[in-house]
């Protein structure tokens, strides 16, 4: 399924390496914050609105792919 989602995402030497469905951008850029507190210098993490393809598995909402525009 096709929907619009905030995501948290964590970059690791510049690549995506998690994303996390947030339910608003509040609550996603609190979680950006309290990740952030562990601080490594190549990881760094952003809160993004976009498509996504997602799907549910094992009564959880996961991303499968963003679409990017």
């Amino acid at each position: 399924m096709t929907e619009v989602v905030v995501a948290l995402l964590m970059f690791w030497n510049g690549e995506i390496k998690e994303h996390r469905i947030q339910e608003n951008m509040a609550s996603c850029l609190r979680a950006r914050r309290v990740a952030e507190r562990d601080y490594n210098p190549n990881v760094s993490y952003k809160c993004l609105r976009s498509e996504a393809e997602t799907e549910i598995y094992l009564g959880e909402k996961s991303i499968k792919k963003l679409i990017l525009n």
